[in-house]
């Protein structure tokens, strides 16, 4: 990148997003925009930049992960801090869009709360939004701003594939209907054939695995999802499709959300690998399944993208091996 075009772009990075952040400007070869976001000993966040802003292009990399509510609010203050400091454009840079599962009124008397998150973020004074694998993708129409709705699949395209040999015979499992699409447009680009397995979701923390359609006998079972959160979908999945004969199990998601029993569930569980992207950061918490853990790394997908809409380029145009959204 050009030092004028260094000058006009500035990356800044939440306390969920700096490591990720540093990342993407290492590979556009630029420095992390100086900022700091505190925390004053009442719980409130402020947000200082420490260098000039004005008319500038500016992005803030943060994902609303645990503790949500902390790294949303700090992503508005964020956003604020910049509208008052004079940037030219604000684009968030959200890899994990918390709240993205509260987006239909299913039952009487609950609220859409991703609308709401949405309305507070445009309200806030951002320009755009950028995210990868939202949970569904309709949420890209609750935005009154334009949306850059990312896929991470050429990542994990890229990885698989360079273990193709090992992975043999291969079958994409869709741990429920609403991923079946993704499922099978990625069984396509790794050449596996299609499962797909019918979930009850008992309650918000237990999911029930009633029965399977397709054959997974003998095969090496992938299965590809946008998240794991408490593991009980992905753990229960996996028994079942070694009951039916699979020979291993590999779980793959783009967020690892990984909250409540998970640790437990999945270091207990007999999934062989578990592959997922730093859209939030692992640390010392994903420990319990550091032996089985892989990350891959989605920097240069999202600085790629960046660099994109500072030319005004097509972003779609890095999407040529992707499995599409989540419906």
């Amino acid at each position: 990148m050009s030092r004028e075009d260094a000058n006009h772009l500035k990356i800044f990075a939440g306390r969920s997003g700096h490591e990720l952040a540093r990342r993407m400007c290492d590979h556009l070869d630029m420095p992390l925009g100086a900022a700091r976001s505190e925390i004053f000993p009442d719980g409130e966040v402020i947000v200082k930049l420490d260098e000039d802003v004005r008319g500038r292009d500016c992005y803030v990399v943060l994902s609303t992960c645990t503790p949500v509510n902390d790294n949303l609010m700090e992503l508005l203050v964020f956003i604020d801090c910049l509208k008052r400091a004079s940037a030219r454009r604000v684009t968030c840079v959200v890899p994990y869009f918390g709240y993205a599962r509260q987006d239909r009124k299913d039952e009487g008397r609950v609220p859409i709360t991703a609308k709401l998150v949405a309305n507070l973020i445009t309200k806030a004074g951002a320009d755009r939004l950028v995210s990868i694998d939202l949970h569904a993708a309709q949420l890209q129409g609750f935005f009154d701003i334009p949306v850059d709705h990312l896929s991470a699949t050429p990542v994990f395209y890229d990885y698989f594939m360079s273990i193709r040999d090992e992975l043999k015979d291969l079958c994409l499992v869709s741990p429920d209907v609403g991923n079946v699409k993704v499922s099978e447009s990625f069984a396509n680009l790794l050449g596996g054939e299609l499962a797909i397995i019918h979930k009850r979701r008992v309650s918000g923390s237990e999911v029930r695995t009633d029965a399977i359609i397709g054959n997974v006998k003998n095969k090496t079972v992938l299965m590809y999802d946008d998240m794991i959160t408490t593991g009980g979908t992905i753990v229960e999945a996996a028994k079942l499709v070694l009951e039916k004969g699979a020979r291993s199990v590999i779980a793959a998601a783009s967020h690892p959300v990984m909250v409540g029993l998970a640790m437990e569930r999945l270091s207990s569980s007999p999934i062989t690998k578990i592959v997922c992207t730093n859209t939030i950061p692992g640390g010392d918490r994903l420990s319990p399944i550091k032996d089985r853990y892989i990350e891959l790394c989605v920097a240069k997908m999202l600085g790629e993208a960046i660099h994109r809409i500072h030319h005004n380029m097509s972003v779609s145009a890095l999407f040529r091996k992707t499995a599409g959204a989540k419906r």
